[in-house]
């Protein structure tokens, strides 16, 4: 059974930090594409960033290029988000999930999520 289990989130104030983790179990996880997906309330879901299997064509929704860094790492079955000079309206609850190309993956792909606050 594939599951993803995510960390890291948070409130933070504008300009901060956070890294988000995804734990992945069930599958082998090198051998898939990856993604982080993030739901604010009362919008639908934005595929924030794309990591293929390799890591060598990592993709970004654009209001985060220049600001967030998506990584992998095979031997710990690992995902990470690093989320730089955070805004307001990056506040959503982010998920992992697995690679559906530049589309946002269905909800059945994702893992249960962590909140994202960037608040004063």
């Amino acid at each position: 059974e594939v599951q993803l289990l995510e960390s890291g989130g948070g409130l933070v104030e504008p300009g901060g930090s956070l890294r988000l983790s995804c734990a992945a179990s069930g599958f082998t996880f090198r051998d898939y594409d990856m993604a982080w997906v993030r739901q604010a309330p009362g919008k639908g879901p934005e595929l924030v960033a794309f990591l293929n299997q390799g890591a060598s064509y990592p993709k970004y929704l654009d209001s985060v290029k220049g600001r967030f860094t998506v990584s992998r790492d095979d031997a710990k079955s690992a995902l990470y988000l690093q989320m730089n000079s955070l805004k307001p309206d990056d506040t959503a609850v982010y998920y992992c999930s697995l690679g559906y190309g530049r589309y946002v993956p269905p909800k059945n792909y994702w893992g249960q999520g962590t909140q994202v606050t960037v608040s004063l």
